[in-house]
C-alpha cells in the first residue's frame, strides 16, 4: 500500500490510553457499518486533555493529521480494537512511537488500519502538533519537511505487508492461505 507517508503530526505523550483514543460510550459503533465506521474516526483521540488541540476539527468527520506522534506506551490499557479502526478512520496513515502497548501494536496490524512504527528518539519532545513530515517505510526514517532533520525508524518486518493488505484477513485471502468468499 504505502511505502512513504506525507503530511502533519499530533504529537502526544506517554502512556496515552485506549480511553483516550476513543472513549467507552463510542464502543457501540460497529466500524464494518460504513456510517459507523465514518462516526468512530470523528470521535478519535476525543479523550485527551483539554491541553491538547483537538483532533478531529468540530463537524468534521477526518483529522488533518496524517500521522500520530507519540512517546512510550501508546495505546495502553483495554484491549479494544476500536482504538487503531478509529484513527484509521480519521483518517491516520501511521502512529510513530517510542513503543506500544502490545496489544494495540497487534490489533493495528490485525486491522490493518495503520502502520504503527516505532523510533527509539523521542520525537515527542522534537517535533510539535503541525510540523510536516514525510514517513519513509521503505528506508526506514522520518524526516520533517523543511527542517533538514532525519531520524531512523524501525523495520515493520512482515508486518507491514499484513497491513498493505488491509489487515490479517485480508493478507490471508490474498496470500492463499483462506479461501475469498
Amino acid at each position: 500500500m504505502a511505502d512513504k507517508i506525507r503530511g502533519k503530526v499530533f504529537v502526544v505523550g506517554d502512556n496515552i490510553d485506549t480511553d483516550q483514543i476513543i472513549p467507552a460510550q463510542y464502543l457501540n459503533l460497529v466500524p464494518t457499518i460504513p456510517d459507523e465506521y465514518e462516526k468512530l474516526g470523528s470521535y478519535a483521540l476525543c479523550g485527551l486533555p483539554d491541553s491538547y488541540p483537538r483532533f478531529v476539527p468540530a463537524g468534521q468527520m477526518k483529522t488533518p493529521y496524517a500521522i500520530v506522534i507519540a512517546g512510550r506506551n501508546f495505546g495502553c490499557g483495554s484491549s479494544r480494537e476500536h482504538a487503531p479502526v478509529s484513527l484509521g478512520a480519521a483518517g491516520v496513515e501511521a502512529v510513530v512511537a517510542e513503543s506500544y502497548a502490545r496489544i494495540f501494536f497487534r490489533n493495528a496490524i490485525a486491522t490493518g488500519e495503520l502502520y504503527p512504527v516505532e523510533c527509539a528518539t523521542r520525537l515527542c519532545e522534537e517535533l510539535k502538533t503541525g510540523d510536516e513530515v514525510e514517513l519513509d517505510l521503505t528506508a526506514r526514517r522520518l524526516c520533517v519537511v523543511g527542517r533538514r532533520r532525519e531520524y531512523e525508524t524501525q523495520d515493520l518486518g512482515e508486518a507491514k505487508a499484513v497491513i498493505d493488505h488491509g489487515g490479517l484477513f485480508e493478507f490471508a485471502r490474498g496470500t492463499g492461505m483462506m479461501a475469498r468468499n
